[in-house]
C-alpha cells in the first residue's frame, strides 16, 4: 500500500510538470493512470487528480471529456470552487443550451442543497445532529428548570429535523452514484431517434458536452432524457459520470 502511495505521488507530480511544460496529453495520459490505478471506491482525495485532468483536456480542446473531469471532481469535493468554476466555462462552450421548462423551482433548490456537500459529510452531520438531540431529550427529560427544558426540547427537535434531512440526502446522493444515470455526450453530434435501432425516426439533435439522463438501457442503446426531449441512443455516445 505504501510503495502504491509513493508511485502514485510520482505520478501526479509528473503529470503536474507535463502541464507546466504545456505537454496535455502527457498530463491527461498520467492523470488517467493514476485514477486507474486506483480501487473501485476512489476517495475525495482523488478531486484534484480528476480537477486537473479537466484542465488537462480542457487544454486539448477536449470538450466533453473536460466537462466530465469536472463533474466527477464535484462528485467527490462538491466544495471545489475551482472546479466550479471551470465547470461553468466550460459548459458555456458547448453548442447546446436546453433547459427543462418542466422543471420545478423547488426541486432544483433542494438538489443544489443536496450537492452542496457530499454523501460521507451529509452521513456525518446526520449522525452529529442525531446525538444532539439524544442529548436535548435527556435534558428535557430530567431539568427541573424550566427555561432550560424548553431550549432542550426546541433545540433537539430541529436537530432532529436536520439529522432527517441530511439523512435523506445522503441516501439520494448514495443512490445517485449507484445508479450513475448522469452522462455527458462524448461525441461530435449524435442524434436521438424515436426507437433503440438505427432505422429509427430520428427526433432531435444534440452536441458533445450536453450532460443528459439515462432512463433506460437496453442491450446497447439507453433512453436518454435532456430538457423536454426523450430518445434512443447508443451507449459508445455518451459516458456516465
Amino acid at each position: 500500500m505504501k510503495l502504491l502511495l509513493i508511485l502514485l505521488t510520482s505520478l501526479f507530480s509528473q503529470a503536474n510538470t507535463y502541464y507546466a511544460e504545456g505537454n496535455y496529453a502527457e498530463a491527461a495520459a498520467q492523470y488517467e493512470q493514476i485514477i486507474a490505478s486506483t480501487s473501485d471506491e476512489i476517495s475525495s482525495d482523488y478531486a484534484m487528480v480528476y480537477y486537473n485532468l479537466g484542465n488537462a483536456y480542457f487544454k486539448q480542446g477536449e470538450l466533453a471529456q473536460s466537462i466530465l473531469a469536472y463533474e466527477r471532481a464535484l462528485r467527490l469535493q462538491p466544495s471545489l470552487k475551482d472546479a466550479k468554476h471551470n465547470l461553468q466555462f466550460a459548459q458555456s462552450r458547448i453548442v447546446d443550451n436546453i433547459e427543462d421548462t418542466h422543471s420545478f423551482f423547488l426541486s432544483n433548490w433542494l438538489k443544489a442543497v443536496r450537492n452542496a456537500l457530499s454523501e460521507r459529510t451529509w452521513v456525518m452531520l446526520s449522525i452529529s445532529l442525531f446525538l444532539l438531540t439524544l442529548v436535548g431529550f435527556f435534558f428535557f427529560a430530567f431539568s427541573r428548570t424550566i427555561w432550560l427544558r424548553k431550549t432542550a426540547f426546541y433545540t433537539s427537535l430541529v436537530a432532529l429535523l436536520i439529522s432527517v434531512g441530511a439523512c435523506a440526502n445522503a441516501g439520494s446522493l448514495h443512490q445517485r452514484d449507484t445508479e450513475r444515470a448522469e452522462a455527458i455526450i462524448t461525441q461530435g453530434i449524435v442524434n436521438a431517434k424515436a426507437s433503440p435501432d438505427r432505422s429509427g425516426t430520428e427526433l432531435f439533435t444534440i452536441h458533445e458536452g450536453t450532460k443528459v439522463k439515462i432512463t433506460e438501457t437496453i442491450g446497447e442503446w439507453c433512453c436518454i432524457e435532456v430538457g423536454n426531449n426523450i430518445g434512443w441512443m447508443q451507449l459508445t455516445h455518451l459516458e456516465r459520470i
